[in-house]
């Protein structure tokens, strides 16, 4: 897939969840996860899921205070299996938004929450470096043309 379309499409992605963020409260695995939200801009409720509380208790804490969330577990089996079990425990309690995390998990090449900061950083530096080697290369042709 083009780089700079994943690029694209999760600052879409992230976005929408800050925007959604104003209104709807993200639930997320942990401290780590929550502080790169924070460094991305979310200024919204952040729940995290590990607090010590069975999952069965969250989500009776979650739908007792919230008609709506954003679940943002990892993408990776143990994230993936928590959403499901959360998706199950909240059906038809509250209204579930699943579709930013399918995004960012189709798009942004990483399995955890906590590494979005470093992961966009890093292909905005790769993504700037290519397009200053295509203009150098591009300059070069030009000049060897002229001789």
């Amino acid at each position: 897939m083009d780089l700079a379309r994943c690029l694209e499409e999760v600052e879409s992605a992230l976005d929408d969840l800050i925007n959604e963020n104003k209104n709807i409260p993200v639930i997320v695995e942990g401290r780590k996860d929550q502080r790169a939200l924070r460094k991305l801009g979310l200024d919204g409720i952040i729940i995290m899921i590990n607090t010590g509380m069975s999952l069965s208790d969250f989500s009776d804490w979650i739908s007792d205070r919230y008609d709506h969330v954003i679940i943002l577990s990892d993408w990776d089996r143990r994230g993936g299996s928590l959403c499901r079990r959360l998706k199950e425990l909240l059906h038809g309690r509250i209204q579930l938004n699943l579709e930013i995390r399918q995004r960012l998990s189709t798009y942004a090449m990483i399995k955890k929450v906590e590494g979005l900061p470093s992961w966009l950083e890093t292909v905005r530096q790769r993504l700037e470096e290519v397009s200053a080697n295509h203009v150098s290369s591009s300059k070069r042709k030009i000049s060897s043309m002229d001789d």
